[in-house]
């Protein structure tokens, strides 16, 4: 036997139906999507056995076709009244009311029916749905009011909207329109879109492309990020992962679980995965890397900048927060990079005198990664490991930890050869195992900034193409962080050993396995 799913629609829906019928009588529903909140209330309304009316300040009071009931009471005083006086089993969806309830004689009245309503007989019960875009349940209404944030489609409603769009297609073009072999990421791409704003992409995209095309549609997200100002968006790194050099072991472990992310693994039962934390020595690729995995899995890549959302306000940071970690869920599958964290949370752990900011931080973090069920694949990075609070650092919190070290001699060589590519240049005349040779001590950051450096010495001797004499030259006016602050990376090394995953194979394992590239 197949269980059939609720989408988060239908589900929305039967948990208004059951207040309905427990006899609340005020829900206030925050939602953007008007007209697809009211048909699935519609469907609520039926379960629980109330007649709906619907009332704004346009067209009075109405039914959901439009049929005029009373196009005289358009005053919400008027309408609340009407409510009062009926005998009819009916719940009344209010779609402008929020606005209004600033005056003071409004909110009494509406106050008073909530205290009113549950006294009704059985048969003349009657229920208040207010849906309000935007703005909280005034205080003097938050000990009557239900609160419901109306979930966006899901995967399920998605498919429908693009079901649809393709079946109005004119029968020539149907077949060349579907998204053959691409469904799921075209289902994936309008995820975190309202009802509308997906219809819309699907139809742009089959005017501009005459088909549906994954990639405009997951575009319509960036506008998505920009409105709601908590997280900033960041455009794809060319080359992936490729553009990463080294790192083997973390790019074996993420080449495991981008499979997970897929249709197969969905019916699989296999669950997303979490995310890593990235910690090491500055500069050895643990941003780049972070910016290379939503390009490796064709995902939005999504900085969250814990220090910007905090606010001097009690409580206003935790919010600042878990809206930012909505948003994000909204936009899913998606990339989380918490980049610096340990900057953001130190003062959860070290006492800090910040009125408990740091605190509320670290709690919304926690709580978020915990129980958080949707697709949101979460990167930190972090230079000073030892300031992280040791909650974050537990198993169930991430999937994995792993340490960045200074780059072996492979790695070394590989880096070079791909800030090389970065910068247009194949390698022509270059060796990069000389390079690597004599840069035992630099970190990623430091290797690919000789690129730049021989560039400016080749340009400035008659615009020559650059050579490894460039390169090595570079690199001997370079001094590295692992000398300046050899203290500091010793002690991250140390610390390393034994608690974090290595990143790298071992230059040791390498020497015993033949792969080595050392001179």
């Amino acid at each position: 036997m197949t269980l059939s799913v609720q989408s988060a629609g239908a589900r929305a829906a039967a948990d208004v139906a059951a207040l309905l019928r427990a006899r609340n009588p005020l829900v206030w529903i925050n939602t953007r999507e008007e007209a697809r909140c009211e048909r699935l209330l519609l469907d609520a309304a039926a379960a629980a056995q109330y007649e709906p009316r619907f009332w704004d300040c346009a067209t009075g009071i109405t039914k959901f076709d439009g049929a005029q009931v009373d196009a005289r009471a358009t005053d919400p005083a008027d309408a609340l009244r009407a409510i009062r006086d009926t005998a009819a089993r009916q719940v009344w969806v209010m779609r402008d009311l929020g606005a209004w309830l600033r005056d003071p004689s409004v909110c009494r009245q509406l106050r008073t029916l909530c205290r009113q309503l549950p006294m009704a007989a059985r048969d003349s019960a009657r229920a208040i749905v207010v849906l309000s875009a935007a703005g909280e349940i005034p205080p003097d209404l938050q000990g009557h009011a239900i609160a419901i944030d109306w979930p966006l489609p899901d995967r399920q409603e998605v498919a429908q909207i693009l079901d649809a769009a393709i079946a109005a297609l004119p029968d020539d073009i149907r077949d060349a329109a579907a998204p053959n072999g691409a469904r799921d990421a075209a289902i994936d791409a309008a995820v975190g879109l309202t009802a509308e704003e997906a219809q819309s992409c699907y139809a742009r995209s089959l005017v501009t492309t005459r088909r549906i095309d994954p990639a405009a549609v997951a575009g319509e997200k960036k506008r998505v990020i920009s409105r709601e100002k908590v997280l900033e968006w960041f455009d794809p790194l060319p080359g992936g992962l490729d553009a990463v050099g080294g790192l083997d072991c973390l790019k074996a472990w993420l080449e495991a679980r981008r499979a997970a992310f897929g249709p197969r693994a969905r019916a699989y039962g296999l669950p997303a995965p979490k995310g890593c934390l990235l910690v090491g020595v500055p500069g050895c690729g643990k941003s780049l890397t972070a910016k290379a995995i939503a390009t490796a899995w064709g995902m939005p890549l999504l900085r969250l900048d814990l220090g910007a959302l905090k606010s001097k306000w009690v409580g206003e940071s935790e919010g600042n927060i878990r809206k930012a970690l909505k948003v994000a869920e909204t936009v899913a599958p998606c990339v989380l990079w918490l980049d610096e964290i340990e900057k953001a949370l130190a003062g959860a752990s070290q006492g800090a005198a910040d009125g408990g900011v740091s605190g509320d931080a670290l709690g919304a973090v926690l709580s978020w990664m915990q129980d958080r069920a949707g697709s949101v694949f979460v990167v930190a990075t972090a230079n000073d490991v030892t300031a992280l609070p040791p909650e974050l650092l537990r198993k169930g919190r991430f999937d994995e930890l792993f340490f960045i070290d200074l780059p072996t001699a492979a790695e070394r060589a590989a880096i070079v050869g791909a800030a090389l590519r970065a910068h247009g240049r194949g390698g022509q005349g270059i060796t990069a195992e000389a390079v690597a040779a004599q840069t035992a001590d630099f970190t990623g950051a430091e290797l690919a900034a000789l690129v730049p450096d021989a560039l400016y010495a080749a340009f400035a001797d008659g615009e020559r193409p650059i050579e490894t004499t460039d390169l090595l030259t570079a690199a001997a006016a370079t001094v590295p962080l692992a000398r300046t602050a050899a203290e500091k990376v010793a002690a991250l090394r140390a610390w390393a050993k034994g608690r974090a995953r290595p990143a790298s194979t071992p230059a040791l394992a390498l020497v015993n396995a033949g792969r080595t590239l050392d001179i």
